[in-house]
């Protein structure tokens, strides 16, 4: 599967459509192209597009890298910081060296464990 950089999802959709319309009705592949439709639809509807190209961009261009939004000696002072109301809903941050992730739980946002690529011993980190 090739990475396309700069989509349009209305693009690929009407794509998908033209493809779709080729293929015997009730069949996996129309089936399955279906189902790519309305999953893509599915993030514009919860107006989570940018999560999605984010992901996307994750899941498939191997030059994409994320950036650590902070960087505290403590979970107290992390923990100020998402108090203050500058932290973003996947913003990642470091904690003493160990990476997490802001997410969001019924009315407020936390931090969860996202180990940084240096701590699983992988070749992507940004040092």
């Amino acid at each position: 599967m090739a990475y396309i950089p700069d989509f349009d999802l209305d693009d690929i959709v009407g794509l998908l459509t033209s493809v779709s319309e080729g293929r015997l009705e009730g069949s996996k592949a129309k089936d399955a192209i279906e189902l790519a439709q309305a999953a893509l639809l599915y993030t514009r509807h919860l107006r989570k597009q940018d999560d999605f190209i984010r992901y996307y961009k994750e899941f498939y261009d191997p030059s994409f890298k994320r950036k650590i939004a902070q960087e505290f000696a403590t979970r107290e002072e992390a923990n100020t910081w998402l108090a203050s109301g500058k932290a973003d809903e996947a913003d990642l941050v470091k904690i003493a060296g160990k990476g997490f992730q802001v997410a969001r739980v019924p009315g407020r946002l936390t931090l969860i464990d996202a180990p940084l690529p240096e701590e699983l011993g992988t070749d992507d980190s940004e040092e």
